[in-house]
């Protein structure tokens, strides 16, 4: 597990993937389940593990975090990154940096909390929590003006948040101006979309962010990081040619619930048994898992293609 200081080649050089948390009936940790899921993610080339939202990690008990990183810690690849995460709520930020402190993470992304904040509330909340955990946070951004823009400039100038996950909703992905503004402040090299394949097109695009998170990666690694690549290489339309098998997924988590898909997806490729949801989500009903399943067979049977391309045709 990588155990040295973020840069920003670390953010540019994978696609942040974010895998749900597979578990037994009883709710604990399918450790397993989880170290199959990793490295299925890490076959495809992608050295970046963010367990963050799709694994539900808000509802995570504080008593049970350590027994969580040291799963964490112990199904990654020594040259992996493995991202935790922690909060959302002021609270269970600084018990949580309080455990974190005493490991080798050399970070941890503070889940967004959407609602019952002010900007300078979170700010003095990311100050907090790095202060009682030791080490730099990435700060999670899913609404406007969570944070000001200048603020969280000072917070990364002094080595307080190595990068941001950004994941504001717009009607186009190309015109933002708030994030416009935390790019001024923050440098585009220390920013991530957080939305996936899909909208990384017109963030990367426009704004020039270094990567981009995504929960479809799970499945189809490969084929994520040919996305990465070809918007790195300033190829759009390449990038949406290389998007068509990750659509019909990606339109199922949006009509139906982002992480309840993905969820059963991955079991349902056979990619690892995810087990139940960890509440206060459930499991997506039965009635949506043959479609569910045939789109992420349609994307696994891409990955399958892709792995089995000589080296100089990939």
């Amino acid at each position: 597990m990588k155990t040295t200081n973020v840069t920003p080649e670390d953010l540019a050089g994978s696609v942040l993937s974010v895998p749900p948390l597979p578990l037994k009936s009883d709710l604990s940790l399918a450790e397993a389940e989880c170290g199959r899921l990793v490295r299925h993610i890490e076959a495809g080339g992608v050295t970046t593990i963010l367990w963050g939202g799709n694994a539900q990690l808000q509802h995570w008990p504080v008593g049970r975090y350590a027994e969580f990183l040291a799963m964490a810690e112990a199904t990654a690849a020594a040259g992996s990154w493995v991202i935790p995460s922690i909060g959302p709520d002021y609270g269970k930020l600084l018990e949580e940096a309080k455990i974190l402190a005493g490991t080798r993470f050399p970070t941890a992304m503070l889940l967004p909390m959407p609602a019952h904040t002010d900007p300078a509330g979170v700010a003095r909340a990311v100050r907090d929590t790095v202060q009682a955990m030791g080490k730099p946070a990435i700060v999670y951004i899913r609404q406007a003006n969570y944070i000001a823009p200048e603020e969280l400039g000072k917070l990364a100038a002094d080595g307080q948040v190595c990068a941001v996950k950004y994941a504001v909703n717009r009607p186009s992905f190309r015109e933002d101006p708030y994030l416009a503004e935390l790019v001024d402040s923050v440098g585009p090299e220390r920013i991530v979309s957080g939305f996936g394949e899909i909208p990384a097109v017109g963030h990367l695009d426009a704004y020039h962010l270094a990567g981009f998170t995504a929960g479809c990666v799970c499945i189809a690694p490969r084929l994520s990081m040919r996305v990465l690549a070809a918007l790195k290489a300033r190829d759009i339309a390449g990038a949406e040619r290389l998007l068509e098998p990750i659509r019909p997924l990606e339109d199922l988590r949006e009509k139906l619930s982002p992480i309840r898909v993905i969820h059963e997806a991955v079991r349902l490729a056979g990619v690892a048994d995810t087990g139940p949801i960890y509440p206060m989500f459930s499991n997506i009903e039965a009635r949506h898992h043959a479609v569910i399943e045939k789109a992420a067979l349609r994307l696994l049977e891409v990955e399958h293609e892709l792995a089995a391309m000589p080296a100089a045709a990939e």
